[in-house]
């Protein structure tokens, strides 16, 4: 029951070696967070790209749908002009 308190050098020490472990842990989420930080980053450039790429591919698809739309009217025209003459 009588324990003797640690020395004061025993103190130090062990807290140095807390220190350390903190440090090391410390180092290792660091390291961690920038491997996330560049993956996000190159998500984010990933993301940008196909965006781009499909921006291009709609703007090269709208005259589709208004050609076929001149190309409906222009034959019902022409039917009508056949019917009627």
């Amino acid at each position: 029951m009588n324990e003797e308190p640690p020395a004061p050098l025993e103190i130090a020490l062990e807290l140095e070696r807390l220190r350390g472990a903190v440090e090391v842990g410390f180092a290792r989420v660091d390291g961690s967070l920038a491997l996330l930080v560049q993956r996000s980053d190159q998500t984010d450039a990933r993301l940008a790209d196909h965006e781009s790429r499909l921006d291009r591919l709609e703007r090269g698809r709208w005259p589709l749908p208004s050609l076929a739309a001149l190309t409906g009217t222009a034959g019902v025209a022409i039917a009508l002009l056949a019917l009627y003459r």
